[in-house]
């Protein structure tokens, strides 16, 4: 069975991610269950200095894991669940990142999806996801399935942070606002139609800090092109 870890941020904050995520596993008629009582991974534990608490937390939710293949949404999350858990725990679980599970659906025709090669899309690569866990491809080619995918100067291993990851956020506010900026007015250097990321965290720090520029999760930036009619999808059921 397959268990989508919505995470603390698409969750409580930018739920359009976790609602677009849900919407396209139940066109790509994929079986998933969540959880009623979802806890942090403890990835912010981990990354605030807390380690006792954040192993605390996370032999908390071991249970809630076993058997299951774990999708998430946040790249955070993902790093956390696949790396740290093995590396404070020794517990080897199965995760997969939205971005791998999208090129997956797509390849294997499982979802359909209305191309637009006139919209220019820019990708910011998260920390976590990036030059943590070391996934590049996945989120581009989803994105070049779709639309044309141009390159921000600094990409893949030297792309810069968003300035929401590490407690930045929550300490040093005007810091984390400048290196969005910094990274947005890049973003704008391109002339893409928009920006997509495959980071809660990141859409929410980039899209705060960038009032005329259109910044997207990867979930709701597929969710907006799925071509519902060849999905059999319920024409009433609306897409947001």
């Amino acid at each position: 069975m397959l268990l989508y870890f919505r995470g603390c941020t698409a969750r409580e904050k930018l739920t359009s991610i976790s609602k677009a995520t849900e919407r396209i596993l139940r066109i790509a008629k994929i079986d998933y269950e969540t959880l009623e009582d979802e806890k942090c991974c403890g990835s912010v534990l981990l990354r605030t200095g807390f380690l006792d608490d954040a192993i605390e937390q996370m032999n908390g939710n071991l249970k809630d894991f076993e058997g299951k293949v774990i999708l998430t949404s946040c790249a955070g999350c993902y790093k956390t669940l696949k790396e740290d858990y093995k590396k404070y725990l020794g517990v080897d679980l199965k995760v997969i990142h939205i971005s791998q599970l999208l090129e997956q659906l797509i390849k294997e025709n499982k979802i359909n999806l209305k191309g637009n090669k006139d919209l220019k899309v820019t990708y910011h690569d998260s920390c976590h996801l990036g030059r943590h866990a070391g996934e590049y491809e996945a989120p581009r080619n989803v994105i070049n399935s779709i639309s044309k995918l141009v390159e921000m100067e600094n990409n893949r291993e030297k792309a810069r942070c968003c300035g929401s990851g590490g407690g930045v956020k929550s300490a040093y506010g005007e810091l984390s606002n400048s290196i969005s900026d910094l990274r947005i007015r890049e973003a704008k250097e391109t002339d893409a139609d928009l920006l997509v990321s495959a980071c809660p965290f990141c859409e929410l720090n980039l899209s705060q800090n960038s009032d005329d520029f259109e910044v997207l999760d990867l979930s709701e930036f597929v969710l907006k092109h799925l071509d519902i009619e060849k999905d059999g999808f319920d024409k009433g059921d609306e897409i947001q």
